[in-house]
């Protein structure tokens, strides 16, 4: 599974995840210019919003004009976007259109890079080896808070926010190196994006994936607040063993969505997620914390690589970019939605409440997901990812 090209976009996706996932730590900084939650929830979703607008051309542009040219473009609109962090000084239009920048370079990369994770994983392996390049998206998360935390308990939101330009110049001249895979080829004619989408045997996995998204959304946004407005936990704890569960997973397990069938791994880690959102909802101590971090991260190691390699196994090869396109879209949905809506929730309620509205999407989309599913690609989508293997092996 380890070629070149997977490795070094691992190292690209580490880097610009690392850079990404500082910016968890930028309410703290609003906070401080008293901004309320709902400001909050409409500047981290501003990027979202940039995100969903472009996903269209960055699908089409990877599917027709090639991987690389979208990790290049990309990978300098990051390091510019870095830069602009260090120039704004109030919350006003500038910030809003960098969050938008920031949103357009991140659409481009997770869909690029998790694309040419697809292309060069072996086809038996996919959800594993999609689960094992989402570690480059996941231990970041750990790193940045606890580096964010770090910088900031003796330095300044500059400080922060230097080192995270240095992070992505790394990550975008990583990305130079990154040679063109070998794209799947088709005689089929290529689709608009708006076919590529409606096909009916990805619509159930756009469903669970956008309540994946707006579950997560909750702590994305408002965890920085939530350690901060309770005295209990920190950013870097919780993503910690976030960040741990995650990597023990699917290092030692990443096999089990594959020998078991997504659908049976898929419900018990939605229902995870939830769990993690219903126990940091009523935390009363850092333990709390942890183990909520725990549960939400045991969860992500399996939602997402499993729908987003059954994502590319629904889809035509030819739109492939197109499909995961849609797929990374649907968390900038989540954070778009989510995070104005949790904010919203947070002014009138409290933590308790806006957490548990989290929890119940979550079990919600879960809930409406697993019988459209059945009633659209039949019951051997329990099965699916081993029925195409042992297909695959009597092939040969």
């Amino acid at each position: 599974m380890l070629s070149i090209p997977f490795a070094l976009g691992f190292v690209a996706n580490f880097l610009h995840s690392l850079a990404f996932y500082s910016y968890l730590h930028l309410p703290g900084l609003l906070r401080g210019w008293n901004a309320d939650e709902l400001m909050i929830g409409l500047v981290m979703g501003a990027a979202s919003a940039a995100g969903i607008v472009c996903r269209p051309w960055v699908g089409q542009t990877v599917d027709r004009r090639g991987r690389k040219i979208v990790v290049i473009v990309g990978g300098l609109l990051h390091l510019a976007v870095a830069i602009a962090y260090l120039t704004f000084d109030a919350i006003g239009p500038w910030l809003f259109a960098i969050r938008f920048a920031h949103g357009v370079a991140i659409a481009m990369l997770f869909t690029v890079l998790f694309t040419i994770a697809a292309d060069v994983a072996p086809e038996s392996r996919r959800t594993e080896g999609i689960a094992i390049f989402g570690l480059s998206g996941i231990l970041p998360m750990s790193v940045a808070g606890l580096l964010g935390d770090a910088i900031l308990a003796g330095g300044s939101y500059d400080d922060l926010f230097t080192v995270v330009v240095f992070t992505t110049a790394a990550a975008t001249v990583t990305g130079l190196f990154l040679p063109e895979p070998r794209r799947p080829h088709s005689r089929a004619a290529q689709r608009s994006f708006a076919e590529v989408v409606s096909v009916p045997r990805l619509r159930p996995l756009w469903l669970v994936g956008v309540g994946f998204a707006l579950a997560i959304a909750a702590y994305f946004t408002f965890v920085k607040t939530f350690v901060l407005d309770e005295q209990v936990g920190s950013v870097g704890g919780f993503f910690t063993a976030y960040t741990v569960a995650a990597v023990v997973l699917r290092l030692l397990f990443g096999w089990v969505p594959d020998r078991v069938g997504p659908r049976r791994a898929m419900v018990p880690s939605m229902f995870a997620v939830a769990a993690g959102l219903v126990l940091l909802a009523n935390a009363t101590s850092d333990v709390d914390v942890l183990i909520a971090g725990v549960l939400t991260g045991t969860g992500h190691a399996w939602v997402f690589p499993i729908a987003s390699a059954l994502v590319v196994q629904r889809a035509a090869p030819q739109d492939r970019g197109a499909a995961l396109a849609m797929f990374t879209a649907l968390f900038d949905i989540g954070l778009l939605v989510g995070g104005p809506m949790y904010g919203a929730i947070l002014q009138r309620t409290d933590y308790t409440t806006t957490f548990t509205v989290a929890a119940v999407i979550a079990t919600a989309a879960t809930v409406l997901w697993l019988p459209w599913d059945v009633r659209v690609v039949g019951s051997k989508g329990a099965t699916e990812t081993r029925a195409s293997q042992s297909g695959r092996r009597r092939s040969r």
